[in-house]
């Protein structure tokens, strides 16, 4: 079966950096766009980036546009977001997923990760 597995999230102050990886398995990895996804409490869960099942293609909400990059390696079947300039309010679960599609305004994956921590203090 499909899993993906976080890794990567914490604690840290606001201007502060982090890096979430995201290991595949149970698919054919570069066979599939890739992306993250948060949930912050109380809130639904939101599209932060994905990636194009070669990489040449990135995506990125308008949030995080300029302080987030995604990628992938697809030789290690794992996914990346590397987060710079953190704000208070990019605390959230992240989320992995794959599968990861775009149709009537709204991007959805197939197959998720169980999440990981971010928390920015300020």
């Amino acid at each position: 079966q499909v899993q993906l597995v976080e890794s990567g999230g914490g604690s840290v102050q606001a201007g502060g950096s982090l890096r979430l990886s995201c290991a595949a398995s149970g698919l054919t990895f570069s066979s599939y766009a890739m992306g993250w996804f948060r949930q912050a409490p109380g809130k639904e869960r939101d599209f932060v980036a994905a990636i194009s099942w070669l990489g040449g293609t990135t995506y990125y909400s308008d949030s995080v546009k300029g302080r987030f990059t995604i990628s992938r390696d697809n030789a290690k079947n794992t996914v990346y977001l590397q987060m710079n300039s953190l704000k208070p309010e990019d605390t959230a679960v992240y989320y992995c997923a794959a599968d990861v599609s775009y149709y009537s305004g709204t991007y959805k994956g197939e197959y998720w990760g169980q999440g990981t921590q971010v928390t920015v203090s300020s």
